[in-house]
This record gives C-alpha cells, structure tokens and sequence, in this order.
C-alpha cells in the first residue's frame, strides 16, 4: 500500500500506532528451503538484521548465498508492537523493513555477508532506496554483539572511503543493537521465490571494498 504523503522522519514513541500484543499470522517454514524461520536454528548459527530497501529483493540476495540458513522479511528498529503492512508504510511505526539472516559462521563469515549488504544497495540515500521512498526504505544494520557490532563499523569505514572515490555521497546506515523482530505476513515471505516476475526494487553500488570485503585499515 502506498501513501501520498509519508513523512520523511522516524515518528516518535509518543506518536507511533498503538500496534497489538498478538503477533501477525505468517509462515512457519522457508518457501525455498524448507527450514523453520523462527527456529530453533543449529547450535552455533548466528544471525543478523538487515535493511536495504524492499525487503522482498533484498530477502533473495542472503536466501541465495551459501552458508546461509534462513531468512525471513519482517519489521523492526521501530515503536509499534507487531505490525502489518500497511502500518509500516503509512509511516507511523517507526519500523524498518527488515531481512533477517541466519547463517553458519564456518561457511560463511559475518564479513562476507556485510560485503553482500553494501554492494547490493545503495546506502546513501537516506530514507529511501531507488523510487520507495519513505522510512521503511532506510539502510540498517542490527546486531546481535559487540563482535557484529565492530565488524559492520569497521566495513563501513571501508565502504565509506570506497564509495566516496567512485562518486557516491556519504553513508547513511544506521547501526544498532537488533531489537525485537516482527515477522511480515505470509504472503512476504520469500516473495520473490512465489512471483519470480515481482518487484525487486534494489540496485546495488557494485562497489567492492579495496581493502578486503567489509575490511579496514
């Protein structure tokens, strides 16, 4: 759903929709793999947030990755208690459209998953990626330790330096600490996979890190 006039800052606590205390009804099992996309996941998988834009073209990029586990779109880095849809666009949660990314930390590393998020989108345009705008749309990267949290600064240094030398503007991605995430309805989850035609709304930077994928000096 689209609105005429979204508003282009996040609302306050105070000024966000009220939301529900049930979760959204959604899928259980990945679309294309078949595992469970709340869990349990294998002892010792880790796992991280992302937000790229619409989060359905976004979701195919990880889902596709090897070492990754699962994925799963949802909402997050917001104020209102389990969302749907249409309430994330109107602006008014303060959430971000989310991918969240289980993988196996021995096939592949969190460096390497970080490398995927900035070249597949541009992380400078602030609240918006491509033609959606709005502040679902905004680059972000949500952790889940101060290891994941080191790493994504570091990589973002060294995208910095990169993007600036092609031409691009300054990064606008946020990074913060993976608060609670509402799993999207079921009909986005894998939606790509479902309507291979549909929307995909990114178009990355394609620009690598001459440092080393993620990496800084």
């Amino acid at each position: 759903m689209f609105f005429a006039r979204k508003p282009k800052t996040i609302p306050a606590a105070s000024d966000a929709l009220a939301g529900r205390n049930q979760a959204i009804p959604t899928a259980s099992n990945h679309f294309v793999n078949g595992n469970p996309l709340a869990g349990p996941y294998p002892e010792g998988y880790e796992k991280f947030q992302v937000g790229m834009g619409c989060f359905w073209g976004a979701e195919r990029i990880f889902w596709s990755t090897p070492g990754v586990y699962v994925t799963a779109v949802g909402y997050g880095a917001g104020h209102t208690a389990n969302p749907t849809y249409n309430e994330v666009c109107s602006g008014q949660t303060g959430h971000n459209e989310l991918v969240l990314v289980v993988f196996d930390p021995k096939k592949i590393s969190f460096e390497d998953l970080l490398a995927i998020f900035w070249e597949g989108h541009d992380p400078t345009q602030g609240m918006r990626q491509g033609n959606d705008h709005g502040t679902q749309y905004r680059s972000g990267i949500y952790v889940y330790s101060d290891s994941q949290r080191d790493a994504a600064q570091t990589s973002k240094k060294g995208y910095t330096l990169s993007l600036q030398k092609s031409g691009f503007g300054s990064i606008t991605t946020e990074i913060l600490e993976a608060g609670p995430f509402y799993f999207a309805e079921e009909a986005h989850q894998q939606y790509l996979a479902k309507n291979p035609g549909g929307y995909c709304g990114l178009g990355g930077t394609g620009i690598s890190c001459p440092i080393g994928k993620g990496a800084a000096a």
